[in-house]
C-alpha cells in the first residue's frame, strides 16, 4: 500500500482510539494513539499475515503485544485489516465482548494469540514464537512491541540477555519511546538512561527511529530491520513518539495514560482527524 493510503489508515485508526475509548468511558488512549503509524505500517505494509487467522501462524509473520493497555490502537489495525468486523469496535470493554480492555485469548477474538498486558512478558513470549518458528523450518519472522515505562520490568532484560546468547535472529522488538508512564515521566519515575546502548551492550542490533510519528521514517526504519533479521543478532527498533499524538490536548502528557475523553473532547478530537474514504465503526454500523 501506498505511504498516502497508509497515512490515509491511520487517520481512521486514531478515530476508532477515541471513539472506542470514549464509549467505554475507560481505556488507555495516549499510547495508543502513540503507536498508530507502527501497527498501521506492520500490517498494512511490513507483515506477511492472513486474516482467516489460525493459532499457529506457520507461514506468516506474527506479533504480539506486550504493552497490551494500548489494545485500542491493535484491535482497530486488526479490524480494518479484515480479522475481524469494524462494528465489533463499538463493543470495546463491554460486558460479553471479544473487544476487551486488554488483548485475551479465552474470547477467540481473531488476531490475539496470547492475552498480555501483565507488563514485562511479551518479549519472552515473542522469543518462544521466535524459536518455534526456528525449530519448524519456518523462516517468517516474529515481531514485538514493548512501552518504554515497561523496561522497568527485570524479566525484559533476562529475556534480551537470553536472545542474543541464543542468536534469535528472526524477532523485531520495537519499543514505544515516548517518555511517559502511568505515574509520570519516564525519567521521574525510573530514569532509563541511554536504553539503545543498553541493549547493544545485551548484544541486539539498535535501529534508532527519530520519529516514531513519520510514516516514512517508519516505513524505512522496518524495512531495514527487517535487512538485519538472519544475521545471528535480535533486532531492536528504538521508536521515539508522542504520548496522544494527533490529538492536541492529549499528546506529550503522562495525564492521558489511561483517561476516556469526554463528550465534548471527543468532538474536538474528531475534528482534528478527519474522515477519509473509511467510515467510522459507528457510522459502517448505520450503513447496513
Amino acid at each position: 500500500m501506498e505511504t498516502q493510503k497508509l497515512k490515509a489508515v491511520a487517520g481512521q485508526v486514531r478515530r476508532d482510539i477515541i471513539r472506542m475509548v470514549h464509549g467505554a468511558k475507560s481505556g488507555h488512549p495516549g499510547g495508543s494513539l502513540g503507536c498508530v503509524e507502527y501497527l498501521v505500517a506492520l500490517y498494512f505494509h511490513a507483515m506477511k499475515h492472513d486474516p482467516s487467522f489460525n493459532m499457529e501462524g506457520k507461514g506468516e509473520d506474527l506479533f504480539f503485544l506486550s504493552n497490551g493497555h494500548i489494545s485500542p490502537v491493535w484491535y482497530s489495525v486488526l479490524a480494518r485489516s479484515g480479522y475481524f468486523p469494524v462494528e465489533e469496535l463499538g463493543t470495546f470493554r463491554k460486558i460479553n465482548s471479544r473487544v476487551q480492555g486488554h488483548p485475551a485469548t479465552h474470547e477467540h477474538l481473531p488476531g490475539i494469540r496470547v492475552a498480555s498486558g501483565s507488563l514485562g512478558q511479551g518479549m519472552s513470549v515473542a522469543i518462544g514464537a521466535a524459536q518455534a518458528k526456528k525449530l519448524n523450518g519456518d523462516d517468517r519472522l516474529v515481531y514485538v512491541l514493548m512501552g518504554d515505562g515497561e523496561q522497568n520490568e527485570g524479566q525484559v532484560w533476562e529475556a534480551a540477555m537470553y536472545a542474543a546468547h541464543h542468536k534469535v535472529d528472526n524477532l523485531i522488538a520495537a519499543i514505544d519511546y515516548n517518555g511517559q508512564q502511568i505515574d509520570g515521566p519516564t525519567k521521574v519515575v525510573m530514569n532509563l538512561g541511554d536504553l539503545g546502548a543498553k541493549y547493544k551492550a545485551f548484544g541486539w542490533e539498535v535501529i534508532d527511529l527519530q520519529d516514531g510519528n513519520d510514516m516514512e521514517q517508519v516505513l524505512k526504519a522496518l524495512d531495514y530491520a527487517r535487512g538485519k533479521t538472519g544475521q545471528g543478532t535480535p533486532v531492536l527498533i528504538l521508536m521515539k513518539t508522542e504520548m496522544g499524538y494527533g490529538v492536541d490536548f492529549m499528546m506529550g502528557s503522562h495525564k492521558w495514560h489511561g483517561v476516556a475523553p469526554n463528550d465534548d473532547q471527543l468532538m474536538q478530537g474528531l475534528n482534528q482527524l478527519p474522515l477519509g474514504e473509511l467510515l467510522d465503526f459507528a457510522e459502517a454500523k448505520s450503513k447496513e
